[in-house]
Order: structure tokens, then C-alpha cells, then sequence
């Protein structure tokens, strides 16, 4: 369909009102991706030690799991903060529709909230003599890890399935980038807590070497739809989420300097998801990308 050449001439959207409607989030939503995706991360952790170390990581699982059954008890509230009423949230509940990455995502989040509480105090019953309830925490615990995995990647979908360009076009990237940050974040929580495993060394320098190359990705693409990624305030602070969460992580831990890399890391990944909210917000207000889809046939991103 050609595009009026009053619209497209005037390169301020249609008569002057914006093509895309900005996303109403508000400042709770990059923070329930930053602590969902690190509370999941998190998850995923503990059930690794716990299966490959057996009783030999029995803090770091104790550790892992409460930064997981925190995180998870702290993302609700954070949602239902930003939908406005806790009655919204019931409602996703009501119906299960996997083709909706938001109907997904509440039963991904009411199924790792419960699961990573339950595999926490499990944990804790334990410690104090009750030895049967291990076998509830570890089950609980594996389920939580399985859940853990849906939470770290899932915002990233969420983002990615709208009409928004600057998300669209990063739909098949935003659920790895997303865990990579999440990842790290949960790896440099652990550490700053005390552990200083080589594996979490490795999992969190995996993580930045994502975050980096992922930046570079972006860097180096000229689809005019990532330029609030590179541009103004949004592109400000996805690239110094990049640097935090990535370049600078990855030199520090080759240094051995661990516990800097942890804060920069963390820094880095919700600096990270502030970014790509506010990307959205100023691709929606942008005209220009919308209308050159639609002059050339592109559907994809509006």
C-alpha cells in the first residue's frame, strides 16, 4: 500500500501524530526483567551445582536458591506495581494461551515463584535436621531451574513479538541477550556473596562475551530500525550497558580482578534492559523507519 505523500513528506508521522504507539511501561518493567532474569540465572545455577557437585557446593546451592526464591518473590509485586492493580495479574491467570508471550510469562513467573521458595526453605528445613525434605528440595529445585530458564528468556520474546522496529528486528537476539545479562548478573551476585568458584568465573565471562559480541552485532548493522541503539539517550545507555555488562567484565575477569567484573557486571545488565525500554519509546516516536518499511514492502517492523 503506497504511503500518502502528505504523510511521507512531512517525516513527522501521519499529520503529525506518531505511527507506533510508545510503550507505556514504567520503571518497574526493565527492573522486573533485570531481577527476573537474575533470579532465573540464578535457578539454573543452583540445579547445576547440585547435580554435578552433589554435597561438595552445598552453599553455593543454599546461596543460589535464595537469590532465586528472592528474586522471584521481588518480580511480582514489580509487575503488578506497573500493570496498576493486582487483579490484571489474576486475569492472565485465568486462560492459558502459549501463543501469547505475555499469558506465557505470568504462569512462567507464578510457576518460578512458587517452585524457587519452595526448593529455598526445602533447603533450609534440611539444614536443621529434617533430611526427608531433601528430596522436595531438590525436586523443587530442578522444577524452579526449569522455570528459571523461561524467566531469563522470555522478556526477550516478550519485546520482540510487537510492531516496535527497533525490537522487532532484534526478536530472534533480545531472548539470548536477555539470558547472557541475566546470567551474568546472577553468576556476580554469588560472587559478591563469597563464592569464588572457577566456574562461576568462567559462566560469568561466557556471559560478558556474549554481552559483547552482541553489542558489536548492533554496532556494525545499518538497518535504520537499530538506531535508537546507537543514538541519543536510548543508544547511550544500551552501549554503556554493553561496556558494563560486557567489554569491561570480560578484561577485569582475565585480570582476576572478579569481584569488579561482579559489580560492573550487575550495573551492566540492568543498565541493559533500562536501555532497550527506552530504544523502544524513541523507535515508536521515530516515523521514518515505519514508512520506509512500507514503501519498500516490508511488513516486519510496523
Amino acid at each position: 500500500m503506497p504511503v500518502p505523500a502528505a504523510v511521507a513528506s512531512a517525516a513527522t508521522g501521519y499529520y503529525g501524530r506518531p505511527l507506533l504507539k510508545e510503550p507505556t511501561w514504567t520503571w518497574e518493567v526493565p527492573l522486573y526483567f533485570f531481577v527476573g532474569g537474575a533470579a532465573g540465572a540464578a535457578a539454573v545455577v543452583a540445579a547445576a551445582a547440585r547435580a554435578l557437585a552433589g554435597d561438595g557446593e552445598t552453599e553455593l546451592v543454599r546461596d543460589a536458591r535464595w537469590v532465586a526464591a528472592l528474586g522471584g518473590a521481588l518480580s511480582a509485586p514489580l509487575l503488578i506495581s506497573d500493570l496498576g492493580r493486582p487483579e490484571r495479574f489474576l486475569n492472565m491467570l485465568r486462560v492459558f494461551k502459549p501463543q501469547s508471550p505475555m499469558s506465557v510469562g505470568a504462569w512462567t513467573l507464578t510457576a518460578f515463584g512458587s517452585a524457587s521458595a519452595a526448593a529455598a526453605f526445602a533447603d533450609l528445613l534440611q539444614r536443621r535436621g529434617l533430611a526427608p525434605v531433601r528430596v522436595v528440595a531438590d525436586a523443587a529445585g530442578v522444577l524452579a531451574a526449569a522455570t528459571g530458564l523461561g524467566m531469563t528468556t522470555y522478556t526477550g520474546v516478550l519485546v520482540g513479538a510487537t510492531v516496535i522496529p527497533a525490537w522487532n528486528r532484534s526478536v530472534r537476539v533480545l531472548p539470548v541477550h536477555f539470558a547472557a545479562s541475566g546470567l551474568g548478573a546472577a553468576v556476580s551476585l554469588l560472587e559478591l556473596l563469597g563464592h569464588d568458584h572457577p566456574a562461576l568465573n568462567r559462566l560469568g565471562l561466557a556471559a560478558a562475551l556474549v554481552e559483547t559480541a552482541t553489542g558489536l552485532a548492533h554496532e556494525l548493522d545499518p538497518d535504520p530500525a537499530h538506531a535508537p541503539l546507537k543514538e541519543g539517550v536510548s543508544g547511550g545507555l544500551v552501549r554503556a550497558g554493553t561496556v558494563l555488562a560486557g567489554l569491561v567484565p570480560v578484561v577485569l575477569r582475565l585480570a582476576g580482578a572478579r569481584r569488579a567484573a561482579a559489580v560492573a557486571q550487575i550495573v551492566g545488565s540492568l543498565v541493559t534492559r533500562y536501555g532497550w525500554v527506552e530504544a523502544g519509546r524513541a523507535s515508536a516516536r521515530d516515523p521514518r523507519v515505519p514508512l520506509e518499511l512500507e514503501e519498500g514492502g516490508e511488513g516486519e517492523g510496523g
